[in-house]
């Protein structure tokens, strides 16, 4: 069962009927418990990171995530992707799977936020997203993650600046795209997410809060 995590923001019935789709086993929860059970975690998320930061520490899924991250793939779509990091401009700690910030884009003069269609060029050794290969993929945010590792940098794109669109370190994941509104790429990524929380779930992993570079 994949647990799709509700946190107040975000499209969360359009990321549920996008997995929906690929015949996966989906809940919509706020539940901790539920998280601890899933064989997969799906973190979207809209809006100010400060917020959100704010209702996964009042939640207590915040530990519950961090708990979770080395023994399920987790995957962060947008704003999601971002509280995968320590911190933000915008404001509010993270959830520290990833080291590193999330810093506002803009400095080239175009207009924020980025909203709209653009190329993502994914890593050939970005695992699970290799395997979706680069595509189009529909946009909407201000700021871009910053990872202090380049090698957790799974794909990029450009909009005036090159910035990190997707990120991957052993079994956490995240894209800043919505890949549950990027049409038939989109489908591409969320099937391939599924298909690690597939071979996850037939292996045993050591779970651990925050993994290394040699795990990517």
């Amino acid at each position: 069962m994949i647990a799709v995590v509700d946190l107040g923001f975000g499209n969360l019935n359009s990321v549920r009927w996008a997995l929906e789709r690929l015949r996966a086993e989906v809940l919509v929860t706020s539940d901790p418990a539920v998280l601890r059970e899933s064989s997969g975690i799906v973190l979207p998320g809209v809006g100010h990171f400060g917020a959100a930061a704010d209702r996964l520490a009042e939640s207590g899924l915040g530990p519950v995530l961090r708990e979770r991250a080395g023994a399920v793939p987790i995957l962060g779509i947008c704003l999601g992707m971002q509280l995968l990091f320590d911190w933000s401009e915008e404001g509010g700690e993270g959830l520290g799977l990833l080291p590193g910030a999330v810093r506002r884009m803009g400095y080239t003069g175009l207009p924020l936020p980025h909203t709209g269609w653009n190329a993502v060029d994914v890593r050939p050794d970005a695992g699970f997203l290799a395997a979706a290969g680069s595509g189009e993929a529909y946009f909407v945010h201000s700021y871009a993650v910053d990872p202090e590792d380049g090698t957790h940098i799974a794909a990029y794109t450009e909009y005036g600046e090159r910035f990190p669109s997707a990120v991957r370190s052993g079994l956490i994941a995240g894209v800043q795209f919505h890949p549950e509104r990027s049409g038939a790429y989109g489908r591409r990524v969320l099937a391939a997410y599924l298909g690690e929380v597939k071979a996850c779930s037939k292996s045993s992993r050591p779970s651990t809060s925050r993994l290394d570079a040699s795990s990517a």
